[in-house]
Order: structure tokens, then C-alpha cells, then sequence
């Protein structure tokens, strides 16, 4: 993701990542858009996880503000950023993205 989101002239954010799903919201694994780490380093997915891929990035530098709400995210140069979501189930057979059926 990272690769493709630098092709085109943007950044991935770091300070925000996708996220496992489970009896809450948040949960690990963190799903980065962004490589941190080698890739042997990072955690491997196995059947029956349910992950949210975020692909968050933006046209400036990747720096964030967080609002005085606590929640409302901003850059901090005040360039624009977007993010793409989708929820994915590992199944046996394979990925299931479950934000298209």
C-alpha cells in the first residue's frame, strides 16, 4: 500500500493504522498501510481473524492533530487527507472483504 500511496504523491500516515475487529472495535493486530518494520517482523493473520484495512493518507506531510473533541483527526499542515476502509474476515479460503458483499 505504502509503495502505491508514495507513487502518487501522497504519505501514509503512521500515527493511525487499521485494526483487528472483535468483541471491540480496536483490537490488535495493528494493519499499518505503511511498512515499520521488516515484513518477518510483523504479525502473521490466521483463519477466523476479522481485520479493518485503513488506507490513511495525505497530499502534505503525514503529521496529525487531534482535535480538542478528542476524536476530530486533522493534518497538521492542513492538507488534505483521506482514508479508505474495508472490513476483511481470514478464512480458510481465503480473504473475504465483508464491507462488499
Amino acid at each position: 500500500m505504502e509503495k502505491e500511496i508514495k507513487k502518487h504523491g501522497f504519505y501514509p500516515i503512521q500515527a493511525l493504522v487499521g485494526h483487528g475487529i472483535g468483541r471491540k472495535l480496536h483490537e490488535p493486530p495493528a494493519i499499518p498501510c505503511f511498512l515499520g518494520d521488516q515484513i518477518k517482523a510483523t504479525e502473521e493473520l490466521k483463519e477466523g481473524m476479522v481485520i479493518a484495512i485503513e488506507v490513511i493518507y495525505a497530499r502534505g506531510k503525514p503529521e496529525v492533530v487531534v482535535a480538542d473533541d478528542g476524536w476530530t483527526v486533522e493534518t497538521a499542515d492542513g492538507q488534505l487527507a483521506a482514508l479508505f476502509e474495508d472490513t476483511v474476515a481470514v478464512t480458510k479460503r481465503g480473504p473475504l472483504v465483508l464491507t462488499k458483499i
